[in-house]
């Protein structure tokens, strides 16, 4: 997680800490976290932040700033960003879309009727989707992801990837748990986010939006159009190579 750990919003489900005023960001953080992933030799790393409300960009720059120097230490590395939404900056979204990564994640985290009552007030339903939306008009092509456990207005911005999870009571002092699903009602809802059209949903209790296997789903999407380019170029260098001389 980027940028501290102390949130500018405080959303009725979450238990990060939230403070109108958090630490200053440290300038170092984005050469430090490329160093380490290097290091450690991921295939696949999910980079999440804190919102910062305080900032004039909403921290897109550090973030984009994060994804550019791993990207030089790991060229091969995959990464998803699951970012806030920028109070609404689509330029801020696409500073960070055009940085490099390979996901776009941005959570609904609920519908929209329920979105005032769950969310932090600065957090508005069809301000996420704006941010998805233009992320994906950033970078043609660009993975988006969200979690949400709702398919129709996410597939016409052609989101791509969609998580399915329950949520769970942090403390007391966060709201309710209304309802537990049960297993086959998951079940229910992954199918149908696969005759949507969605590329991957996982669905199921225990899943949350950051899910190894949906990691794992879209490291394959990712490499295997990476090996339709590099075949197309192939091909294309073949058909203007000039012919051998007798």
């Amino acid at each position: 997680m980027l940028m501290g750990d102390t949130c500018t919003r405080g959303c009725r489900f979450c238990s990060v800490k939230t403070s109108r005023a958090p630490p200053p960001l440290d300038p170092h953080e984005p050469e430090h976290t490329a160093e380490a992933l290097s290091r450690w030799g991921l295939g696949y790393v999910v980079l999440t932040s804190v919102d910062r409300d305080d900032l004039a960009d909403g921290g897109a720059r550090h973030f984009a700033e994060t994804i550019i120097k791993i990207k030089q230490k790991a060229p091969t590395m995959l990464v998803e960003a699951l970012t806030g939404d920028y109070a609404g900056d689509l330029d801020m979204v696409k500073v960070v879309a055009t940085s490099g990564l390979d996901v776009y994640a941005h959570n609904m985290e609920t519908t929209e009727e329920l979105t005032p009552f769950v969310r932090d007030r600065r957090a508005k339903f069809r301000q996420s989707l704006r941010v998805l939306e233009a992320a994906k008009a950033a970078k043609p092509g660009l993975i988006t992801k969200t979690s949400i456990m709702l398919g129709l207005e996410l597939r016409k911005i052609d989101v791509d990837v969609v998580t399915f999870g329950q949520y769970m009571r942090p403390t007391k002092r966060h709201m309710k748990v209304e309802e537990y699903i049960t297993p086959d009602t998951f079940e229910l809802w992954r199918q149908r986010a696969l005759d949507m059209g969605f590329l991957y949903c996982a669905s199921g209790p225990l899943v949350r939006s950051s899910y190894k296997a949906g990691e794992a789903f879209i490291e394959n999407v990712l490499k295997k159009r990476a090996r339709k380019s590099d075949t197309a170029m192939a091909d294309t260098a073949g058909d203007v190579a000039p012919s051998a001389s007798v």
